[in-house]
């Protein structure tokens, strides 16, 4: 980001312009004289219209998918050239997409308040403090791992019908009396802000352009996402397939997450150990290999429920399904280690510095990882977690199965 006070030039040849509901009246002396002087124009057909008194070139709506847009940009290239986008370009705007395809240093840009900003503006909330998720185009569901007591969250909204979806997502999941503030067209000649409660959610013809501010009030026995790893049992749907808390806990511990980090888990069964990786951080990826269909989709039930739904599940089984797969920066192997390949394959494809870590509870698969361990090094440790249980009118330990797990890094 550069001064806006700077003019386009040959280097400098591609502006992002953020445009608010107040159109032309809203734009700096520099952002209108960079529209006026575009030989081309780009936004969506509503930034296009907003922006019209100062086009004089050529206009570009939108395409779908966006990335079709992109060539036709890119062939302007030392030309003056605009791109118009709502508010800030860099927060869940556009800008990011181009800077997958055009350098920094070609770019001038001049944005102006984001919608999260001008939301919090009006509410006196202080953006530091809450969280700031988007609801457009992503799965509903994405919202419920911020979903705790006193929590505040901005969300924009998908279409008008999401702040009802939203309602209804928090009444089921015993959060009704949560506060929902619907903002609409913010800034603009039309902006309305209205309020109900998540289950009395009675607001109608909602604005497609929506930011909606929510509180959230759960009752005692609501299904909170904690922060910490190892989630109860019982929040998984599974058939025995599921690695079990405690073991999950020093699974994830092992396994080492660090931001933008894409994850195998090969045998994904229930999903337990990908989806709290990804509840980690919302920049982490993961792709579950499963070869049963059921357990697929099981495991993407549990993503939806516990707020992951960006697990991505490959069905199929290892080492088949691994060759055409993004390498990872970690893998998780919680059955078939024993296979013929799979740990060969998965090893190959792992990124330099990255971790493997696979639990086996059998002699075979014991013998297996410690074979591979005596090769590759590492660490082998050896998880044996007992729970008190009721012998006849009193209590004693009853040892579950230990498990036996093998660290390491890839040189």
């Amino acid at each position: 980001m550069v001064n806006p006070g700077a003019t386009c030039n040959a280097a400098r040849w591609l502006s992002i312009i953020g445009i608010g509901e107040d159109g032309v009246e809203g734009l700096s002396a520099p952002a209108r004289r960079l529209i006026a002087q575009a030989a081309l124009v780009v936004g969506g057909v509503r930034h296009l219209e907003l922006a019209s008194p100062l086009i004089a070139g050529e206009r570009l709506a939108w395409p779908s998918p966006l990335h079709l847009a992109f060539d036709q940009i890119a062939a302007r290239r030392g030309e003056p050239v605009v791109v118009l986008a709502s508010g800030d370009p860099f927060n869940y705007g556009v800008g990011k997409q181009l800077m997958q395809r055009f350098a920094a240093a070609e770019m001038l840009c001049v944005p102006q308040p984001s919608a999260f900003s001008l939301a919090a503006s009006r509410l006196g909330w202080s953006l530091q403090d809450i969280a700031q998720v988007t609801l457009h185009g992503r799965p509903l569901e994405g919202i419920i791992r911020h979903l705790a007591p006193g929590v505040r969250i901005l969300a924009l909204a998908w279409d008008g019908s999401t702040p009802a979806k939203l309602a209804a997502l928090l009444t089921s999941r015993r959060m009704g009396r949560s506060r929902l503030t619907v903002l609409e067209a913010i800034g603009g000649p039309h902006e309305r802000v209205r309020s109900a409660t998540a289950s009395a959610f009675d607001l109608s013809d909602i604005n497609s352009l929506t930011t909606i501010a929510l509180e959230v009030i759960a009752e005692p026995d609501a299904p909170v996402i904690p922060l910490t790893s190892g989630l109860a049992d019982d929040l998984f749907e599974h058939d025995g397939q599921l690695t079990k808390r405690d073991v999950r806990a020093v699974t994830l511990s092992a396994l080492a997450p660090q931001p933008g980090e894409l994850l195998w888990d090969v045998g994904l069964g229930s999903g337990s150990v990908a989806i709290e990786w990804l509840l980690r951080h919302g920049t982490l990826r993961a792709i579950g290999i499963e070869a049963r269909q059921d357990r697929a989709d099981r495991a993407m039930r549990n993503a939806l429920a516990l707020g992951a739904p960006d697990l991505r599940i490959v069905l199929g089984r290892a080492p088949a399904v691994l060759a055409d797969l993004e390498p990872p920066d970690a893998i998780f192997i919680g059955g078939g280690i024993s296979e013929q390949g799979v740990f060969e394959t998965a090893w190959a494809k792992l990124k330099p510095g990255g971790r493997l870590v696979a639990n086996v509870i059998s002699l075979e698969g014991e013998a297996r990882v410690t074979d591979l361990f005596g090769r590759h090094g590492g660490d082998l440790i050896r998880i044996a977690v007992s729970r008190i249980e009721p012998v006849g009118r009193m209590h004693g330990w009853r040892q579950a199965m230990p498990v036996t797990q093998w660290r390491v890094t890839k040189p």
